[in-house]
């Protein structure tokens, strides 16, 4: 038996195809009542993880686990999890409403759930349409629909808001914030793009070549955001002395010629700059925003060498000019190191969990 608990934990999971390291000692926990976000660029390794979680792949090492057992041992695993790892696991002559009623039958549910879950993801006025005519956004929800049939505990989905317009995916946030928040429920999303997810996630699972990269509260993600201001002086050397002569220390020239500045305010250096006699022609204070971290992060995997030369290994490069140093966690996670191997490619696999 499962405890119940909703909780989805991956520990030291590890995977290897051949020489290729697809996945390396991954560790994270997805709680209920949460939308977490497991982020990292194509290829990453994430749909990978997303097999193993699902019992569709067998781990090389590590462990995958959800409400404390493998997917393997969770009996009617359906009434436990529902997943979407693609959406193309439709036959296309069979209206919407059938195809739930088959999968319905197959887990033990009555065939009213096929109607209610329709209803639930916005379909109901197409249940009596043919999967073959749907738009991918409608396969996407219907693909949804078969995942909720079970009324599972925990929902794993993979890349949710591709083929979604702006109101499908307003939509979705919506639904998934209810399913996890609400209900208690626990929910894990894959996405490649931070924006898309953003505003939908509590924790951050970020991979690229198959090893953590940062893991823990997007809050925290948000808290490291530090302002810097862009001044463009008529004389950049004489203004950076002037600054560290001040105590002000995050100092450093831009490409462009102007001089970026931390943990300072645009009244502090234009003081600064007045007191010493160098002109200022210009000042723009702007934010780093949370989809840079995540390219800085996840930097390097597609980053190849010249004819005749080894791919580059990424390296942890720091913030931009002018911003501090990221926390710790970036760097303890980035310095794991690169597999050894060329990353896996995504692999598919279509529809519900039985």
């Amino acid at each position: 038996m499962h405890d119940g608990s909703g909780r989805i934990v991956v520990q030291n999971l590890s995977k290897r195809f051949g020489a290729v390291n697809a996945v390396q000692n991954l560790s994270f926990t997805v709680e209920p009542g949460s939308v977490t976000g497991f982020l990292g660029p194509n290829g990453a390794g994430k749909t990978t993880t997303l097999r193993m979680l699902l019992g569709l792949v067998t781990p090389t090492s590590g462990t995958a686990t959800i409400n404390g057992r493998p997917h393997s041992q969770l009996g009617n695993p359906a009434r436990v999890v529902g997943s979407v790892l693609e959406n193309e696991g439709f036959h296309p002559g069979r209206t919407a409403r059938n195809h739930l009623r088959v999968y319905a039958a197959a887990i033990g549910v009555p065939d009213r759930r096929a109607d209610e879950v329709l209803g639930l993801v916005g379909l109901g006025s197409a249940a009596d349409r043919k999967a073959g005519g749907f738009s991918l956004g409608m396969r996407q929800r219907l693909a949804l629909a078969t995942a909720l049939l079970g009324d599972p505990q925990v929902l794993v989905l993979d890349e949710p808001t591709n083929g979604l317009d702006p109101e499908g995916i307003l939509w979705l946030r919506n639904f998934l914030r209810s399913y996890a928040r609400e209900q208690r429920r626990t929910v894990l999303v894959s996405s490649h793009l931070l924006n898309e997810v953003e505003q939908l996630i509590d924790q951050v699972v970020i991979i690229s070549q198959g090893v953590t990269r940062y893991y823990g509260p997007l809050e925290q993600l948000r808290k490291s955001q530090q302002s810097r201001v862009l001044v463009q002086p008529a004389d950049p050397s004489a203004l950076v002395k002037a600054l560290q002569d001040n105590g002000i220390t995050g100092v450093s020239p831009t490409p462009d010629g102007r001089v970026a500045v931390a943990g300072s305010s645009v009244q502090q250096i234009g003081d600064i700059a007045a007191k010493a006699g160098i002109a200022v022609y210009g000042m723009q204070e702007e934010h780093a925003d949370l989809e840079r971290m995540f390219f800085q992060l996840t930097q390097g995997q597609y980053t190849g060498g010249a004819p005749g030369y080894p791919p580059q290994q990424p390296q942890y490069q720091g913030p931009p000019p002018g911003y501090p140093p990221q926390p710790p966690q970036y760097q303890q996670h980035y310095q794991q190191g690169p597999p050894s191997g060329p990353q896996q490619q995504q692999q598919y696999w279509g529809g519900p969990q039985q």
